[in-house]
């Protein structure tokens, strides 16, 4: 049997490096947004798991979560199934605290994507919308400061797209008006501010691990935390709302005033999910995470050969700027078209697709004009000029690690196709 398993494993690594070969010699210049970066490590590992019979949340998950949680630099590492499911609990957790009351208000970003706000109203919260900043599209400090008022309950803060919010400002106005920080880092694995991980500055930080981001285990995500009581909350949350002093592989009786002597792994305290992460997750995060930094500088080096490509077109494109004391991680490569160019994002966006390079929107643009959050109890706080602005001019392409040097020329030589069209 050992013999048979390692003839699978080296075949498995032998259809990856015939795989490698091929795709060096390939003539396909399709630059897409996102792009799963795995080889033959996570698929053994995954195998691997399968074969033990260990597909459910076991060890492989509990090892992931203190991988996790040592990269970024917090005590806790709850992983769940997706980034979305991060957010949702880590809201709940928040009100099942104590430190944030329903009814209460959110100062978020109005630009960005939907399950960051979401969670809010399906847990009684009002999102108070503020603008952004037009260098990092990140949701803006002196608008935070402005908005705070007896209503405030909790500021969210998003690292769009890679890109390391103001966050140390916001926590020094967070703990002038004590109010606790969450931090939304799905889309920023490994960005850094002052060499200190993002989603390590908060009260409570969350990560999605969806295929086309920094790094994947197909669907799945993790909450992070340094705060005891919400960490225990989170693990009874996460499944369905058991004890949260239950022990998997110990057997005792629960008793209270109308329970007697009940088996303990039935006893639900709290409303919860089921929104477990798999070991077979899990298998492809622990080998991720091991290449997470080589594939972000990868990112890094794209982007900047973009830049370099791209600035000669600064009359009429406005291209990402990286914060001081920052490192970007660069989940995609953010392009603002400005007012004054003699086309539209459209025109432009079009151009792209038609030649194989993908394209989107900012994510949600300005929130509250999508349609499902016409007609919710919103609050928007000043004018949203820049908001605006974004989903109007603003889309991103991809700068992914499986990019490879051939298409980083396509992408530019198409953008000088473009320009020449539109002298």
């Amino acid at each position: 049997m050992s013999n048979l398993k390692e003839e699978i494993f080296s075949l498995i690594k032998k259809f990856f490096d015939e795989k490698k070969e091929k795709e060096s010699t390939s003539n396909d210049l399709r630059v897409s947004v996102g792009y799963p970066a795995f080889d033959e490590k996570e698929v053994i590992s995954a195998l691997d798991s399968l074969l033990n019979l260990r597909i459910s949340q076991g060890k492989k998950v509990e090892t992931f979560e203190k991988d996790f949680s040592s990269y970024v630099g917090t005590k806790y590492g709850i992983a769940v199934n997706s980034g979305s499911s991060a957010n949702l609990l880590a809201i709940c957790s928040l009100i099942e605290s104590g430190m944030v009351k329903k009814g209460s208000e959110v100062i978020a970003p109005a630009a960005t994507f939907t399950t960051v706000i979401s969670p809010l109203i399906q847990y009684g919260l009002i999102p108070k919308f503020v603008d952004v900043e037009m260098d990092t599209y990140n949701i803006d400090p002196d608008e935070i400061e402005k908005a705070i008022d007896e209503k405030t309950g909790l500021i969210l803060v998003v690292h769009s797209l890679g890109c390391p919010a103001n966050i140390e400002r916001i926590m020094e106005i967070a703990k002038k008006h004590n109010l606790p920080v969450m931090e939304d880092c799905c889309e920023a694995h490994g960005a850094e501010i002052n060499g200190k991980k993002v989603g390590s500055f908060g009260d409570i930080s969350t990560y999605s691990f969806f295929v086309a981001h920094n790094m994947t285990t197909g669907e799945g995500g993790i909450i992070l935390t340094n705060n005891e009581t919400l960490d225990s909350i989170l693990r009874s949350i996460r499944e369905f709302g058991r004890l949260k002093e239950y022990k998997e592989n110990k057997r005792f009786y629960y008793t209270d005033q109308k329970l007697k002597n009940y088996d303990e792994r039935y006893i639900f305290t709290t409303i919860g999910y089921n929104v477990r992460m798999t070991d077979i997750a899990a298998s492809l995060g622990i080998e991720q995470l091991k290449k997470l930094d080589s594939f972000n500088n990868r990112r890094v080096e794209i982007a900047k050969k973009y830049s370099e490509g791209l600035s000669k077109f600064s009359d009429y494109l406005i291209l990402p700027k990286i914060p001081s004391n920052s490192f970007h991680s660069f989940y995609g490569y953010v392009i603002v078209v400005r007012e004054n160019a003699k086309f539209n994002r459209l025109d432009l966006v079009r151009f792209l697709e038609e030649n194989n390079i993908e394209t989107r929107g900012f994510m949600g643009g300005n929130l509250i004009l999508q349609p499902a959050y016409r007609g919710e109890n919103i609050e928007i706080f000043g004018g949203l000029k820049n908001t605006n602005f974004i989903l109007n001019n603003t889309f991103f392409i991809g700068c992914h690690p499986h990019i490879s040097g051939k298409g980083v020329k396509h992408v530019i030589n198409i953008f000088e196709d473009f320009f020449e069209k539109h002298k």
